[in-house]
């Protein structure tokens, strides 16, 4: 990777449910069941076709782990006209596609029967690590056992799935925590070669909730954890820092190259505290490095054909008109 550059995509965020089995100590995502916690089918499509007009690149579609586990989801998502979530987002993956941004699922676990549904339909896919740690923070929230998201995590990589991961700083684990996280995540990309990006992510106390009052890490102290990071990880693994979470323009010197999926039109569901940057602002923290627009797939795995024959002329497409863009500025 060119050390001098700075990528990030542009891309549209469809939260499709905020219901959830898990609940993490530090989470202001998770609602209950309710008549609309779905989002409708018409609407996410609608926030596609917005998307695409603003030129974004990439759906991200995000939502609550194993919703069907909640009394009274399954009733609903049902009547909506699906069997579960899962067929939901792999319909509007499709819709995506077809509208011209390469989709990019956060589902929470799943398993490799699941993972193998969603690949066709999906450019890449993720699922944070958080920490190795057995936290308080984790102890009401089954799909955050750090064995079975390292189990989910390289089975993403046994199936070849451009796959990103990360860690969340802050939710109770130490720094010795935090390197076996990161030597977890190296030993994968090292055994499988799926891994194109690592967040490290602050976080961001939310009110409302069990450690909404929990004192956030320091600007040294996560400059350090990113340092680490660039020690441990392989050159070939991007590692990405969220720009409306932290100060970009003062960590990307500590080994932070790229900043991540920022929208023009949709919030951060899940910090929605925390508005995106400015389009002047957000290129002005790049300083000396030059910003590049990047689609949610890497070069380094468009080139393997790490994808599938439904995705390939929308990526070759993509990929002419990222090239253009940027041979005109």
């Amino acid at each position: 990777m060119d050390r001098n550059v700075i990528t990030f995509s542009k891309n549209v965020f469809l939260p499709l449910t905020t219901v959830c089995r898990n609940r993490c100590g530090y989470c202001c995502f998770r609602t209950p069941v309710t008549e609309h916690c779905i989002i409708p089918q018409a609407d996410a499509e609608q926030t596609l076709h917005c998307g695409a007009l603003k030129g974004c690149t990439e759906a991200l579609f995000t939502f609550g782990e194993r919703p069907e586990d909640e009394p009274g989801f399954k009733n609903l998502i049902t009547k909506a006209g699906y069997d579960n979530i899962l067929q939901y987002c792999h319909t509007l993956c499709k819709k995506s596609i077809e509208t011209g941004l390469l989709p990019h699922t956060n589902a929470g676990i799943m398993t490799v029967e699941e993972l193998e549904y969603l690949k066709p339909v999906n450019a890449s896919m993720g699922l944070m690590l958080e920490t190795t740690a057995d936290i308080p923070a984790h102890h009401n929230s089954p799909g955050k056992v750090p064995e079975v998201r390292i189990e989910m995590i390289e089975n993403a990589g046994r199936l070849k799935i451009p796959f990103t991961t990360g860690l969340l700083l802050g939710i109770g684990e130490t720094m010795q925590d935090r390197e076996e996280s990161l030597m977890v995540i190296r030993d994968l990309h090292k055994r499988y070669g799926h891994i194109q990006e690592v967040i490290i992510q602050n976080f961001c106390p939310k009110p409302g909730t069990p450690m909404g009052s929990r004192q956030v890490i320091s600007f040294d102290e996560m400059c350090v954890v990113i340092q680490i990071a660039r020690d441990i990880l392989p050159d070939d693994v991007a590692i990405q820092v969220a720009p409306n979470l932290a100060d970009a323009s003062s960590l990307i010197p500590c080994g932070v190259n790229d900043l991540g999926g920022i929208s023009p039109l949709t919030i951060d569901y899940v910090n929605p505290e925390h508005p995106w940057p400015e389009e002047d602002a957000f290129r002005r923290s790049a300083g000396r490095y030059r910003l590049q627009e990047r689609l949610c797939i890497y070069p380094q795995f468009i080139e393997r054909g790490w994808f599938s024959n439904e995705l390939e002329p929308l990526i070759k497409r993509l990929v002419k008109h990222l090239s253009e863009q940027e041979n005109v500025s």
